[in-house]
């Protein structure tokens, strides 16, 4: 307990990570605090992978002016750091006139918050942009866009890193107490102090509030499931459709994403829940989505699906009541020195960096936040095999060696892929963290060929123990031990 540093951000999700990348400028000290074993493992990680346009929310909230803001900086910022992007725009889908009518007042609240080039279009037009979807016509957001929701993640924590921000994970927060202006966090791996604490706790931001005496906030967790679609399905879209929005379902409807990976991803539901760590699926739901998803794309089949999953969003809207409430961004005037993120759902990872700006605002009110002079600005993407011309494969082959042995062959992802991947500098090595970052075990097979191999270079080339080898961190031990 040493060290006191000048801010300690709770939570390296989308957001985390962006204050702490934005943090990185300047002449403090910041450490991340996260319990799990990796960034991007709670709702960061489970979602849509959209870059929104901002013309579903509320004109005048802080999420309309951070959605639309964070919209125009998503592509500068993915080309700094290597985050794969791509503007596809997107279709909302009319199926009768009433959903025209309801289009024609999105559009309206859009050009009020300030987005740009949405238009309605009729059966033709959509038939051209998506030919497989159905319907009379709909809506075209040419801003939207489609972007790696892991990398995003992991690129702001690395690029935070190289400039001097600390990450402590399987750091779950348990207690957090106030002594003359220092704050005290305790953790399964010591007590830590700060100055300031940044709360981007997602799922359990009301908690990390309470603990230091603001409790008059409440999340509920609203699960939603996803299909994963193989990629041979790649050719049926490449540009997402969402329905037209029904009010108080609290979710912009069932809808089809492709991903910048080549898969399209169908959801998600939304369910209110109790417990914000149960992340099942449930078959009722499960053909409630492809039954919504057939209808806007008829030539989906069953035989298409090769995955799903389930993220969980930190809604404020209670059950009941649907729909959305604005975010929360303050320093709380009953707790000087800490500043509150609560309900940062959708579309909070759109709206990640100018959300980091408003933190840094805040705190410059109290702190000097002089420039450093040797920030980097840039990281390098990761080397992507599968992406590279023949001759420019031949060409790594030579330098390397282990690219030239293939050992996800969904995914055609490389040995010395896998390598980088566990060598990430967090040290993060659970099966997960490989996935994330070299795109290993998510191909039609589900690591049925090289998970194995996986396992085996972190047992011999890495000196793991099996049993010491997880899925996602503690809990998720893969092996209890060895047989004859």
């Amino acid at each position: 307990m040493g060290k006191v540093y000048d801010v300690i951000i709770i939570g390296a999700g989308a957001v985390g990570c962006a204050i702490a990348r934005e943090l990185s400028r300047y002449n403090i000290s910041t450490l991340v605090l996260e319990k799990e074993c990796d960034v991007a493992y709670g709702t960061s990680g489970r979602m849509s992978g959209v870059v929104h346009a901002g013309f579903n929310n509320k004109t005048g909230s802080l999420m309309a002016k951070l959605c639309v803001e964070g919209n125009r900086l998503f592509e500068g910022v993915c080309s700094e750091l290597g985050i794969p992007y791509k503007k596809t725009g997107k279709v909302l889908v009319a199926f009768d006139e009433a959903d025209m009518k309801v289009l024609e007042g999105i559009i309206e609240r859009g050009k009020a918050n300030g987005c740009e080039g949405l238009r309605l279009i009729g059966q033709d037009e959509i038939r051209a942009i998506a030919p497989g979807i159905c319907g009379i016509g709909g809506m075209l957001s040419p801003n939207t866009a489609i972007f790696d929701p892991f990398e995003f993640c992991i690129a702001h924590a690395e690029n935070a890193m190289d400039n001097g921000v600390d990450f402590s994970l399987e750091s779950e927060v348990t207690a957090i107490s106030r002594r003359n202006d220092t704050f005290y966090v305790t953790t399964p791996k010591g007590v830590f102090s700060s100055r300031f604490i940044v709360n981007s706790a997602g799922l359990y931001c009301d908690r990390i509030s309470a603990m230091l005496g603001v409790d008059n906030y409440r999340i509920y967790p609203c699960r939603g499931q996803y299909y994963i679609l193989d990629k041979v399905a790649s050719d049926l879209l490449d540009i997402p459709a969402y329905p037209v929005p029904r009010p108080g379902i609290g979710g912009l409807g069932i809808h089809l994403t492709p991903t910048v990976d080549g898969n399209i991803i169908i959801g998600p539901s939304a369910e209110y829940l109790e417990d914000p760590d149960d992340y099942s699926t449930t078959p009722d739901v499960m053909d409630k989505l492809f039954s919504e998803a057939k209808a806007l794309l008829p030539a989906i089949e069953r035989k298409h699906i090769i995955g799903n999953y389930c993220g969980i969003r930190p809604k404020q809207a209670p059950p009941g009541e649907g729909g959305f409430r604005d975010f929360v961004i303050k320093e709380e005037e009953a707790c000087p020195g800490l500043i509150n993120l609560i309900g940062i759902e959708s579309p909070g990872f759109t709206a990640a960096v100018p959300i980091s700006f408003m933190v840094s605002d805040m705190l410059r009110k109290h702190i000097d936040l002089s420039p450093k002079t040797d920030f980097k600005a840039e990281r390098k993407a990761p080397v992507r095999f599968r992406e590279l011309s023949r001759e420019e494969q031949e060409k790594l082959i030579k330098t390397d060696p282990e690219y030239g042995e293939i050992i996800c062959r969904c995914q055609n992802v490389t040995r010395r892929e896998i390598r980088d991947a566990i060598e990430n500098r967090f040290g993060a090595r659970s099966i997960s963290a490989i996935k994330y970052r070299a795109w290993a075990t998510t191909g039609r097979c589900n690591g049925g060929y090289c998970l194995a191999k996986i396992v085996d270079m972190l047992i011999h080339d890495y000196h793991m123990k099996p049993e010491e080898i997880t899925y996602r961190g503690k809990g998720s031990e893969l092996f209890s031990g060895e047989v004859k």
